[in-house]
């Protein structure tokens, strides 16, 4: 009998570690500063890293996924800066925006204004992946995006770093109001990627599920 409660004591305090140990590392995401240089080693520390996302194979930490280009690759979006637009196809599919549907299955986008102009990207997103659900800027604070289950998802919400502090995620406010009313107008992001936030969820479970190898993200004019 003392056998058993000795186990069930140490399952318990295992179980409340585990706990304690996960709201440490959600209370530090929102501190999280992207493109610092040991950005890698403290997601990695903290478990914050989707290893599911990374597809390693040997030591050198080479990918089992066989390089892609463009539409070639599984997961594929196309960012126009001087149209405010976006397309995504996953697996060759078209992604419709699942926020109100446009023409040719483009997405409404907002990139960087005068400024803080978002570079031009034509590229894998960083490999270990990033990529969170939730995830709020310490830089630019403010603003949240609350879902239709009614939880709290940061102000860059689904959020995949293409490189440094330079991501594509989902904005706030709602339909027709905040920034999500101002989608598709003119740049008007701290340089990052803003689209719907259901669409940016789309994308980032395509991205976790197939990795940073096979994921394309093109940025341009």
């Amino acid at each position: 009998m003392k056998v058993k409660f000795f186990m069930l004591t140490m399952t318990a305090l295992v179980a409340m570690a585990g706990e304690a140990k996960a709201a440490s590392a959600s209370m530090m995401v929102e501190e999280l500063v992207p493109n610092a240089s040991n950005i890698e080693q403290v997601l990695l520390e903290n478990d914050l890293l989707n290893a599911d996302s990374r597809v390693i194979v040997n030591e050198k930490k080479e990918s089992a996924v066989e390089d892609c280009f463009r539409d070639t690759c599984a997961v594929y979006i196309d960012v126009n800066r001087t149209t405010q637009r976006a397309t995504l196809r996953v697996n060759g599919q078209l992604i419709f925006d699942k926020s109100g549907s446009l023409k040719n299955g483009e997405l409404r986008a907002t990139t960087g204004m005068p400024g803080h102009a978002t570079p031009s990207f034509d590229r894998h997103p960083e490999s270990p992946l990033r990529a969170y659900t939730k995830y709020s800027s310490s830089k630019y604070p403010g603003g949240d995006w609350v879902g239709p289950d009614k939880k709290a998802y940061g102000n860059m919400p689904f959020v995949v770093f293409i490189r440094g502090g330079y991501g594509v995620h989902g904005t706030t406010g709602g339909d027709g109001w905040g920034n999500i009313g101002k989608l598709g107008t003119v740049p008007l992001s701290h340089g990052c990627v803003r689209i719907h936030p259901v669409n940016a969820r789309a994308f980032n479970d395509a991205v976790t599920a197939n990795g940073a190898n096979n994921t394309w993200i093109y940025v341009h004019d």
